[in-house]
């Protein structure tokens, strides 16, 4: 059983940690898109999260979290924001409105494929790692300018809006000059999305001009049954 008492209270947090934030910086919060991200529970509290307003959701493997959305009843946006293998793009296509992870060219290239095929665009953000971690996907942030410039001429149905990172896992204030760094590279990359932020240092992201910030434990914290599954973390990213 949900409980709906405790999920208000963490999604009423969120939007006031993002309020603040956006005040912080002289932004309107309408200017940043929470992305709730759901990998960790099940499609009961999914669609609960939409009746309290959550209108973006995220998951991030193409195969589980297509069923999950076709579960799900309601209005949402459904976010993919995993790795994308190129034979899980079919079922990604069918279920997802926007992706965030775009790292690879012979990803951008069978997606393409399929969304030529039936007149579709996909808004997109391409994966860069700016941390230059080796644990982390993503295109290298030299190479990014170039990527995008390639998937504007070869891939025109892939309608790439940003840039999407994931920080190294330390402390908040830490991440700011990746995140800097991301913002600095979009303007030379010629966009304005900014996909970046996550649980432990979304605040910061805003900061540095995020405009989707992909929160996933801050939603579930005291709540029963929403334990990690499968061995996955709890937030937005591989």
């Amino acid at each position: 059983m949900i409980d709906r008492e405790r999920l208000q209270a963490n999604a009423d947090a969120v939007r006031r940690r993002v309020a603040e934030a956006c005040r912080r910086a002289g932004r309107d919060p309408s200017s940043v898109t929470i992305v709730a991200v759901t990998k960790t529970v099940d499609a009961e509290v999914a669609e609960a999260l939409i009746g309290l307003g959550m209108t973006d959701l995220g998951e991030n493997r193409a195969v589980e979290g297509a069923e999950k959305v076709a579960r799900v009843r309601g209005r949402a946006t459904w976010h993919f924001i995993g790795h994308l293998q190129t034979n899980k793009a079919r079922r990604m296509l069918e279920r997802f409105a926007v992706m965030h992870s775009v790292d690879r060219l012979d990803v951008a290239v069978e997606l393409e494929k399929r969304l030529a095929a039936v007149g579709r665009r996909l808004p997109s953000f391409v994966e860069v790692n700016i941390s230059g971690e080796a644990s982390k996907g993503g295109q290298p942030a030299a190479g990014a300018p170039e990527f995008i410039s390639r998937l504007r001429r070869d891939c025109p149905h892939l309608d790439v809006q940003g840039l999407m990172t994931m920080a190294p896992n330390v402390a908040a204030e830490e991440t700011r000059p990746v995140f800097r760094g991301l913002r600095e590279l979009s303007r030379s990359c010629g966009v304005a999305g900014l996909s970046m932020g996550m649980t432990n240092d979304f605040e910061v992201a805003i900061e540095e001009g995020s405009t989707h910030v992909r929160i996933g434990s801050a939603f579930f914290g005291g709540m029963r049954g929403t334990e990690t599954r499968n061995g996955a973390g709890p937030e937005g990213g591989k």
